[in-house]
């Protein structure tokens, strides 16, 4: 099985989908241009194949894990 590589800086899409299965937000694919809140927002309907492949392999990686907030 081949593995593919993501781009894992902080805003990009990848890291936006973990962190919205960690916080346990809804699967809704964005990314940021630039830094998380301090640059434009992406949605799913402007982002290529491969950024959205991006987002759910992040949301997909932290589910296998386990990783999410603990609220309590």
């Amino acid at each position: 099985m081949i593995k593919t590589k993501y781009d894992q800086r902080h805003g990009g899409p990848y890291d936006r989908g973990g962190a919205d299965y960690y916080y346990r937000r809804p699967f809704a694919p964005h990314y940021y241009t630039g830094g998380t809140g301090t640059s434009e927002r992406v949605n799913a309907d402007a982002m290529t194949m491969n950024q959205l492949d991006a987002y759910r392999a992040g949301y997909d990686a932290a589910a296998d894990l386990g990783h999410e907030k603990d609220w309590g």
